[in-house]
């Protein structure tokens, strides 16, 4: 079965945002756990909605930790954001060659807006579900079912391209195909653990793996 749908996370995979998520994270982080927390010990809030982070380091303070750090995520967003290598190239590729295509983000829809107009990949995607579109939040398959449908899109037909390792769990548990990208933060060797279909080691790969399959 060829695949006609694209589904990507966003943060991490098609643009990168990971030292804004880390300086946004250390900001939060020190004004209420002063030097305690090192930039390893934050990569592991890197996927997971902000929500189930804080809510484990303090029930009472949940929100205005939330509110924290996306008041200093959004003051230095421009400053720090940037598309990966070849994803520009894939993404206009995979658009002229009529794909489905679709974002799937645990971010809310307007930070969403500002990266991919940002990077200017906002005229290619057809759907986009965020974390205020669904009860559960990847890795729960719910955020990629809710794409698929939105899409009239099969599983079967479907990929999922994540830097996480909630991308692919998300994937996986939808029945779609699953591609982890080698650049995640958290390095190739964990995104590999959890089994993906593909690893890509540049976005461009995605382009031979899906011209290949035509053939």
């Amino acid at each position: 079965m060829t695949i006609n749908t694209v589904l990507f996370d966003l943060d991490g995979t098609l643009i990168d945002t990971n030292e804004l998520i880390i300086v946004s994270f250390t900001h939060t982080l020190n004004h209420y756990y002063p030097e305690q927390y090192t930039r390893e010990d934050i990569l592991q809030f890197m996927g997971p909605p902000l929500y189930d982070t804080f809510v484990e380091m303090d029930k009472t303070k949940v929100n205005e930790m939330i509110e924290m750090y996306r008041t200093h995520n959004l003051a230095n967003h421009d400053l720090l954001v940037k598309e990966f290598e070849g994803v520009l190239e894939t993404v206009k590729w995979l658009h002229e060659q009529h794909y489905k295509l679709g974002i799937v983000t645990t971010k809310q829809r307007n930070t969403v807006m500002m990266g991919l107009k940002l990077t200017k990949l906002d005229q290619f995607f057809d759907t986009i579900v965020a974390i205020e579109d669904v009860t559960n939040a990847k890795p729960h398959p719910e955020p990629v079912e809710k794409a698929l449908k939105l899409l009239n899109a099969k599983p079967e037909e479907a990929l999922m391209v994540g830097d996480n390792h909630h991308d692919i769990v998300s994937g996986q548990r939808a029945y779609t195909k699953t591609a982890g990208v080698a650049w995640s933060a958290k390095g190739r060797d964990h995104i590999a653990s959890y089994n993906p279909d593909i690893i890509l080691e540049n976005m461009t790969d995605l382009i031979d793996i899906l011209k290949g399959e035509r053939q």
